[in-house]
């Protein structure tokens, strides 16, 4: 294990990545349980407040992004310093995309369905920065070879392919493919060339006189809906707490 970290994660100069991601991680988790300690009641845990105002976790959580990003870009790759400026990077961003939803609709909807739009983002901040760890590079150009960088012209129209892929699976409504297809290609072709969701941007635009394709779309959709809604509910429930009712 040790040979494997010096060879993989150390030499490359991955270390403060993946000091960044486990920072990142267990912050949210952290904050998760103390949030749902003090919704409960239960603790010795309270809001933060000054001269009557709720301070959000995500105003230190900005000062701590902030201080560890330029701490990091300062520091360079490798030593303490870029080691230290990770962690904090981390715990800040961690603390800054547990209150995701509060920045996007700027109102505390933490415990409301809104508020899940925080865990999903943070799901799929960390799957990103796993796939950065292990390897894989934005775009794909992991596996281009020296004579093709040389080139460059190869590479460019790996980019600009993938890309493209990328925002095509975005036009239709396939958000979290589209953002994971930039760095796994194969990921933005699938969800180039599956078919669009209803109400997509591409589903209004090409499905419009295609009768068959529209209703193939929404049952396509309604399938796929049901089988991993309850499933994802679920995870998030487990996560990030379950939000409260909506109020009548």
């Amino acid at each position: 294990m040790g040979h494997w970290l010096q060879r993989n994660i150390v030499e490359p100069g991955k270390l403060p990545l993946l000091l960044a991601l486990t920072a990142f991680v267990l912050t949210f988790l952290i904050t998760r349980a103390v949030t749902r300690l003090i919704r409960a009641g239960k603790g010795p845990f309270g809001n933060v407040e000054a001269g009557g105002v709720h301070i959000h976790h995500v105003v230190p959580g900005v000062i701590l992004t902030v201080v560890g990003g330029f701490g990091a870009v300062a520091s360079g790759r490798h030593g303490f310093g870029a080691a230290f400026s990770a962690v904090v990077f981390g715990i800040g961003a961690g603390l800054v995309l547990d209150e995701f939803a509060l920045i996007l609709h700027l109102q505390d909807v933490y415990w409301t369905e809104a508020g899940r739009q925080s865990v999903e983002v943070v799901v799929i901040t960390a799957s990103l920065v796993g796939l950065l760890l292990a390897g894989f590079s934005p775009f794909g150009v992991e596996g281009v070879t020296q004579g093709e960088l040389q080139g460059r012209a190869s590479v460019a129209l790996d980019v600009a392919l993938n890309f493209l892929l990328s925002l095509i699976a975005l036009s239709k409504g396939k958000a979290r493919i589209a953002v994971f297809g930039v760095i796994v290609p194969v990921v933005a072709l699938i969800g180039a060339l599956r078919l669009a969701r209803p109400g997509s941007p591409w589903a209004r635009r090409f499905y419009r006189r295609r009768h068959r394709a529209r209703a193939r779309a929404l049952l396509r959709a309604y399938h796929h809906d049901r089988r991993w809604s309850g499933p994802r509910r679920a995870f998030e429930d487990w996560l990030g707490g379950t939000p409260d009712p909506p109020r009548p």
